[in-house]
């Protein structure tokens, strides 16, 4: 089944409203937009039609951090405490399953490579019930709702009261580091986070339509999945429609499937003046080991981690090729580049998934671009 009609059957079914997929192998470039940008079927699905990134944001963010560390105003054994002091001495609890009271020092400072391969000890693991996890989610909200999160000062001091999982370096958790990532960017240029990324990633590759403001008319509805149907979790006019107090490293941009292309085409093409060839090769390498990814192998499923997107190292599906690297968001998208074909695969739509467990109509998605 070809790309256009597996996307067109979960449409029809009523999976999807609709979606828009962009699979380019090294210049032979196929375009698909089917279905609506919402349920009631307002407006056809365009290539220009803006979406919701969530976490394929988690790559782009990655790379501004990289623009810093090859212009050299970050290393990557740079203390983070440097730019973000309120994480400068961060306590750590004694176990993964001990009380948040039961805390010891950390061993060392957390480091600007910590928190680029997500190992700086804050974030979610497989196992939801450890005692600092549960306190992380009320600091680390649902990344969907951008307007939640409070001004930065106020999110780090909120931050530095919850204690680290695990010691720096010892393990793999997702997602808070990329919102560090952003925040750290922000601290050492001395810009905003989305001046830095306008001025110094999306002007230079032509990501006209990508920011943290989407204007309703181009955006879609966004929905949830439930027993029930399509609920709907965010209009056009909602959460995207203003600049956030918090400019979210982790998940929240909006744009388009031709501008994440370009990031990807940038990424196979070496860094394309962007980014050096050596930052681009330690984004795209796994720095995990197999006792990190199996505290987080519930959002990784046996493959691995580079700076801001999984890297494939066990070949377990059809599209897996060692070397893939890019990731899903839950808004419905996910985004690879594979440097062994020269492919890059983009896939967005406006249907959320509350479960880190892929979807069956992605894994068709990536069963079609691999074809």
């Amino acid at each position: 089944m070809d790309l256009r009609e597996t996307l067109h059957r979960h449409v029809e079914d009523g999976t999807l409203p609709g979606a828009v997929a962009i699979v380019d192998r090294g210049g032979t470039r196929e375009v698909v937009a089917v279905g609506s940008v919402d349920v009631e079927g307002s407006r056809p699905m365009a290539e220009d039609t803006l979406f919701r990134f969530a976490s394929i944001t988690k790559p782009i963010t990655a790379a501004a951090a990289l623009v810093l560390v090859d212009d050299g105003t970050l290393a990557l054994d740079d203390p983070i405490g440097r730019w973000l002091p309120e994480l400068a001495e961060p306590k750590v609890v004694r176990t993964p399953v001990s009380a948040l009271d039961d805390v010891v020092p950390a061993k060392r400072p957390i480091t600007v490579s910590d928190v680029l391969t997500s190992q700086a000890g804050w974030g979610f693991a497989s196992d939801f019930s450890l005692p600092a996890v549960q306190a992380l989610a009320g600091v680390q909200r649902d990344g969907r709702e951008v307007q939640s999160f409070p001004e930065p000062d106020v999110w780090l001091a909120q931050l530095a009261e919850v204690p680290l999982t695990y010691q720096p370096g010892e393990s793999w958790l997702y997602d808070t580091c990329s919102t560090l990532q952003g925040l750290l960017v922000a601290r050492a240029s001395g810009q905003s986070f989305p001046e830095f990324l306008a001025e110094r990633v999306f002007a230079p590759l032509g990501m006209t339509d990508t920011g943290f403001v989407a204007e309703p008319g181009r955006f879609t509805a966004f929905y949830k999945k439930t027993p029930d149907g399509l609920v709907l979790a965010d209009p056009p006019d909602g959460q995207w429609a203003a600049m956030p107090a918090l400019p979210l490293g982790n998940g929240g941009l909006a744009g388009t499937a031709g501008d994440w292309a370009a990031f990807g085409r940038m990424l196979l093409a070496g860094g394309a003046g962007v980014l050096t060839p050596e930052a681009v090769r330690l984004m795209t390498t796994d720095h995990t080991t197999a006792a990190q990814r199996e505290i987080g192998v519930l959002f990784l499923e046996g493959q691995g981690w580079g700076m801001g997107g999984s890297v494939d190292i066990a070949v377990t599906e059809p599209w897996h090729v060692p070397g893939r690297y890019g990731w899903v968001g839950g808004t419905g998208t996910t985004a690879h580049v594979v440097p062994a074909t020269g492919t890059v695969a983009v896939l967005l739509t406006q249907v959320g998934e509350d479960s880190p467990v892929t979807p069956g109509w992605m894994r068709d998605f990536w069963r079609a671009a691999a074809a």
